[in-house]
């Protein structure tokens, strides 16, 4: 059975750290580096939640795409949400870690995924990278041409199902053939996604630039983001038990950490 420590390295060599951003926060949160790992829980958000759930299936390694901290902090007082998951985890003998822009960046990756989920085919990185991992974003050719209408429906039906749905802006009845495609927050490829697709499905988008955003030339849908990242989730536990095989069990978080939970649509004129 691999330690924690050898399981980092392997997660490190197909999503390497220096490939996330520089503001972000990549890799071991808490845990003993030499403890022995026979199960690993994958989640995307290292929620009290998530952390519950990883005790209750006896797992010794939770493995998220977001940090629990993403900027510094001077405390860890269990009082604290961030404190909380760090006591809980560490007294259950479960090491923390996690990939964020790294994994985006990582082909496969975030995007990669989200591509697969949606089916499509011939894709290329919208924004390449000077490093063999291949960079922000994926551009795609659907099988079969839809229309706007069709293939927002589509997108429904292939994501996670969320209380918000998605959103779409655009000509109902326009063509679509080549998808745009980044998971989670993808606003800053925008003006890419303009020039190369007839559709950008991502997450976040903000108002002023979705307003300004040449939506006849390049529709727009906005899912939520736990939405486009989820499908990386099963895709990077099947990458680690085809590593190690028999050597550890992998297991998807039934935990929704989506925030929102209800939505309603205006019933007046």
């Amino acid at each position: 059975m691999p330690s924690v420590f050898e399981v980092c390295v392997l997660l490190d060599r197909h999503f390497p750290p220096e490939t996330a951003e520089d503001w972000d926060s990549v890799g071991l949160i808490c845990g003993d580096p030499s403890a022995t790992v026979k199960r690993i829980l994958f989640a995307l958000d290292p929620t009290i939640e998530v952390i519950h759930e990883a005790i209750d299936v006896q797992a010794d390694l939770v493995i998220t795409h977001h940090p629990l901290f993403l900027t510094g902090v001077h405390g860890v007082a269990r009082n604290t949400l961030g404190g909380r998951v760090v006591h809980e985890a560490i007294s259950h003998g479960i090491a923390l870690f996690n990939v964020h822009t790294n994994a985006d960046h990582a082909n496969p990756g975030v995007s990669d995924a989200l591509a697969a989920a949606l089916g499509l085919v011939e894709c290329a990185p919208m924004q390449p990278a000077d490093t063999p991992f291949t960079g922000a974003g994926r551009i795609g050719r659907l099988p079969k041409t839809q229309t706007l209408a069709q293939f927002a429906q589509h997108v429904a039906d292939s994501l996670l199902k969320t209380a918000g749905g998605i959103r779409v802006a655009g000509d109902p009845n326009k063509k679509i053939d080549m998808v745009a495609v980044c998971g989670g927050s993808g606003d800053f490829l925008l003006p890419i996604a303009a020039s190369l697709a007839d559709v950008y499905v991502t997450s976040d988008l903000k108002h002023h630039r979705a307003l300004d955003h040449p939506r006849d030339q390049c529709a727009l849908i906005d899912a939520p983001h736990v939405a486009t990242e989820w499908p990386w989730v099963p895709v990077a536990a099947a990458l680690v038990q085809s590593e190690l095989g028999t050597a550890v069990s992998t297991l998807v978080s039934t935990v929704r950490t989506d925030p929102w939970t209800g939505h309603h649509v205006s019933t007046s004129e």
